[in-house]
């Protein structure tokens, strides 16, 4: 037998584009549905630069706070075409939109309440990984979130999308100053 090295860590990019879009991907809820928000923003890089080549992916809770998911013990989603799960590519000026339904609490393990959010991944050149980091709706009470809780208040911001016309906005920034912050999961 022989002992082979293993294979070398490879960047997430270029190659994005090629196999993990679909026509339906930032779509969560079809166009038109009762309710729907959009969640745009732009990623950048720690110089302000557009990421235009990066994959934005997002998963989260319905309304009622159940995912779209036959393992939710609560039992899954009842909102029609709600999938849960979206995905958009980024554009030349590092934008992304994804259409939604705004999500609601979801309980913890421990008895507690998370509030509202949206589990994001981030895929780009240059990253080994996906960088996780969630989306915090500004007109929410967060306050008692005990994920956001451990999060140095002075960054809590970074993960807070502000209200915008029919949605919200929420930039990613990769690195430097104003990086959101990531989760190591």
């Amino acid at each position: 037998m022989t002992d082979l090295a293993p294979t070398p860590s490879q960047t997430a990019g270029p190659y994005l584009h090629l196999g993990l879009l679909w026509d339906d991907g930032p779509d969560v809820v079809a166009e038109g549905t009762p309710g729907a928000i959009v969640i745009s923003g732009r990623v950048h890089d720690g110089s302000g630069a557009p990421v235009t080549d990066a994959l934005v992916e997002t998963w989260q809770a319905d309304p009622d706070g159940r995912f779209a998911h036959p393992d939710d013990p609560r039992g899954p989603s009842a909102c029609p075409g709600f999938r849960g799960w979206g995905r958009c590519a980024t554009t030349a000026d590092g934008g992304y939109a994804i259409r939604t339904l705004k999500p609601g609490a979801l309980p913890t393990p421990e008895g507690a309440t998370e509030a509202p959010h949206v589990n994001v991944s981030v895929f780009a050149r240059g990253l080994l990984d996906r960088v996780v980091t969630r989306i915090y709706f500004a007109d929410e009470d967060n306050a008692a979130d005990p994920v956001l809780a451990t999060v140095d208040a002075d960054r809590r911001d970074t993960l807070i999308a502000r209200p915008v016309d029919g949605g919200y906005r929420f930039d990613v920034c990769l690195q430097g100053a104003g990086e959101t912050v990531f989760f190591d999961v």
